[in-house]
């Protein structure tokens, strides 16, 4: 194809959302006659292999994310690790500088990682955090994310402009100079009518130790569920494996992962989901149309926002990790659950930017959803 580019695509490796959402533009690439190559670490990169197994794929310097074993430790331990962060966003962007080069790359399309960057082809910066949540130090730490996107050529949030929407005061700023392209949410799922096999559905994922912690709790309080669980406990690992629990009141089948086509079914076949409150998963489930139950991450601001705020919408109930019991599913019924937004993601002119560098764009947002 005469305007086919080759597009570098490199989502952060911060459980699993970023490398998911990623999914729906590694298809349009495609799907539109590119040539995507894919660039993270751990499950992130992992994940992309396995749903893109024919897509060049390349390992970068790991953040080596961790979160903080107890919530009012999590900003300690991000301060504390900040400097192993900044040093491998500084060999991130000799890494990105020699893929450019060997394998001659036209454009860049980061998910929130910093040093995916090279100033001599066109780079593309997604997040739905313009504002970065951090407690009392969210104006310093809102102010620092945006001077790092004013870098790029196009920041793409994906949500949309104006109201309703999914991010609240995450996504959307009163006054920018960055040039903010709203997408429209991003979900790699499409909502299917299939038969409700699934009672409750548990999907877990993000950094360690939080994911094993959740999960070892939600094993112990479930025994009592009365119905059938389908558990993934979101662990990315080489072979997929699937254990059934008979509990007093019902089943529990386990697996480590699914890959997007049997998330999808699964998901839709499900009555219920209980997961924790990452945007991405608001964003599927949004898509799918679910009633749903979000424990946020401790410590994480920007779950904990959107789990409150989708809460007092009168959408999706939350609760904390250490308050989680069996008895509190019950509240859903009290919910609307998450609604679809009607819009289509207009990729051809998203991709246009790669054609050429847009030095005389319009810094002032603007929507590419219809």
């Amino acid at each position: 194809m005469q305007n086919s580019k080759r597009i570098l695509v490199a989502p952060l490796n911060w459980g699993l959302g970023h490398a998911t959402r990623c999914i729906p533009i590694i298809r349009a690439l495609l799907d539109h006659g590119h040539q995507p190559f894919i660039a993270s670490d751990g499950v992130a990169l992992s994940l992309l292999q396995k749903e893109f197994p024919d897509v060049p794929s390349f390992e970068l310097s790991s953040y080596k994310i961790t979160y903080a074993e107890k919530a009012r430790n999590f900003k300690i331990k991000m301060i504390w690790d900040s400097p192993k962060v900044l040093k491998a966003i500084a060999k991130e962007k000799k890494e990105i500088k020699r893929l450019v080069k060997e394998h001659q790359l036209d454009g860049i399309i980061s998910d929130n990682r910093l040093g995916v960057f090279y100033k001599k082809v066109p780079c593309v910066f997604i997040t739905h955090q313009l504002n970065v949540l951090s407690g009392n130090t969210t104006w310093m730490s809102s102010k620092a994310h945006q001077k790092i996107i004013k870098k790029f050529d196009a920041c793409w949030v994906p949500d949309v402009e104006g109201k309703p929407n999914l991010t609240g005061k995450l996504g959307h700023l009163k006054k920018s100079k960055l040039k903010i392209v709203y997408l429209g949410p991003l979900s790699r799922f499409e909502k299917k009518d299939l038969p409700i096999v699934h009672d409750l559905m548990v999907l877990l994922s993000g950094p360690e130790p939080q994911r094993s912690f959740l999960e070892e709790k939600l094993l112990k309080e479930l025994q009592g569920f009365e119905g059938n669980i389908l558990f993934v406990k979101g662990k990315i690992e080489e072979e997929q494996s699937k254990e059934d629990i008979q509990t007093e009141k019902g089943s529990i089948i386990l697996y480590n992962f699914m890959k997007s086509g049997e998330l999808e079914i699964a998901i839709n076949q499900s009555s219920k989901v209980l997961c924790r409150s990452g945007y991405t998963t608001v964003m599927d489930l949004a898509k799918l149309e679910k009633r749903a139950f979000f424990i946020p991450t401790p410590g994480q601001y920007e779950q904990e926002y959107l789990a409150k705020r989708l809460e007092k919408q009168e959408l999706v109930p939350y609760c904390e990790q250490d308050d989680f019991t069996l008895e509190q599913l019950s509240r859903m019924e009290d919910f609307r659950g998450l609604a679809h937004f009607d819009s289509k993601i207009d990729y051809s002119s998203l991709f246009a930017l790669f054609s050429k560098v847009n030095e005389n764009s319009d810094p002032t947002s603007t929507s590419l959803s219809t």
